[in-house]
């Protein structure tokens, strides 16, 4: 009887210890799980959130390393699962039942949804989003409104852009082509490629400099340096908080835009933690919270009402409805376009 009471006691002992230490294995971006929010998370749920910082390279070859084990949620990029996912098998899919859909911007959610299609599954939810467009000096540069503002000769000596596949797109816009729609057309895609590495080559005397890190941009155009850059919204919102003259524009052709996701791994242990995280952090309050934090849109229905005013000014004044409408969002890339777009940044590169 006594040895029964103690075998009661210790399984009822080992019991709480598993549940108290339950843990939600997170992979994603930095800044993508603010230390408030998973503190609140914790005290609801009594699940322990550990975070691991990385981005969409590192979070395919970490999964790739353990065939889709050791996380129970990432955050890839939408135009990063479909290709992974037929090749890799590094996700789950989705259980959309588990998902609350009435925290999510319905459009987003089923864009995402055609976006990680895979033999009939889908694989992911949408978290956040943002966009790369110009960042304009208008006092400097008046009449830049168009991704050709790049190639202006009046802008000399004036102008700053990655070399990464992002600008290839934009010059692709500005050249009159829809890069997006010649993806399933590998010929007429590195025909358009030619066209902008021609005209990116030749435009090179414009260029100020080549940027590589965000804080030395945002002090080109501080300083004066450069008057006009293709760059990220919230980099030019930062610029606008101290200069007024500088902000983020939305070109003529249409801004090109992101979309991070939740994406289950194929191995995951804590699945329904996964789910629990999903619905928390989606919350509008929540995704407010992360937004007023991070300047990142989130694709939580109402979440704006809860966005510190001057970030939601900033939303106001670059993305009126129409302008949003007229993103140009990134689909899923096929894997042999990667190749041929290093090429030609190489060549752009070692262009004198």
């Amino acid at each position: 009887m006594k040895k029964s009471i103690v075998f009661a006691f210790l399984a009822m002992f080992i019991c709480a210890g598993t549940a108290h230490a339950e843990t939600l294995k997170l992979l994603t971006w930095k800044g993508y799980a603010p230390p408030k929010l998973i503190e609140v998370f914790e005290k609801e749920t009594g699940i322990k959130v550990e975070v691991t910082f990385s981005n969409n390279e590192e979070m395919i070859a970490k999964l790739r390393a353990t065939r889709g084990a050791g996380f129970d949620l990432a955050q890839p990029s939408q135009d990063r699962i479909s290709s992974v996912q037929k090749k890799f098998k590094l996700y789950q899919p989705l259980d959309y039942s588990k998902v609350d859909a009435s925290l999510f911007v319905s459009s987003m959610l089923d864009a995402v949804k055609k976006n990680t299609l895979v033999d009939g599954k889908s694989y992911a939810a949408p978290f956040c989003w943002g966009t790369s467009g110009l960042v304009v000096n208008s006092e400097k540069a008046v009449g830049a409104t168009s991704f050709k503002a790049l190639l202006d000769p009046q802008y000399e000596g004036r102008v700053s852009y990655r070399l990464k596949r992002p600008t290839l797109i934009a010059m692709g816009f500005a050249l009159g082509y829809d890069p997006f729609a010649l993806y399933s057309d590998v010929e007429a895609y590195k025909a358009m490629l030619d066209k902008v590495a021609e005209a990116l080559i030749d435009a090179k005397p414009l260029v100020k400099n080549y940027w590589a890190n965000g804080d030395s941009l945002l002090e080109s155009m501080r300083s004066e340096e450069v008057f006009v850059a293709m760059a990220w919204d919230a980099g030019g919102w930062k610029l606008h908080g101290d200069n007024a003259a500088i902000d983020f524009k939305a070109p003529s052709e249409g801004a090109l835009g992101w979309i991070d996701t939740f994406a289950i791994p194929a191995k995951a242990k804590n699945v329904e933690a996964a789910y629990k995280w999903i619905n928390f952090i989606m919350k509008p309050e929540n995704a407010g919270y992360f937004t007023s934090q991070e300047k990142y849109g989130t694709a939580s229905k109402g979440a704006l009402e809860f966005v510190e005013k001057a970030v939601a000014d900033n939303f106001a004044r670059s993305f009126p409805p129409e302008v949003l409408d007229a993103v140009n969002w990134y689909p899923p890339v096929p894997a042999k376009l990667e190749s041929i777009e290093g090429k030609i940044l190489d060549k752009i590169k070692a262009a004198n």
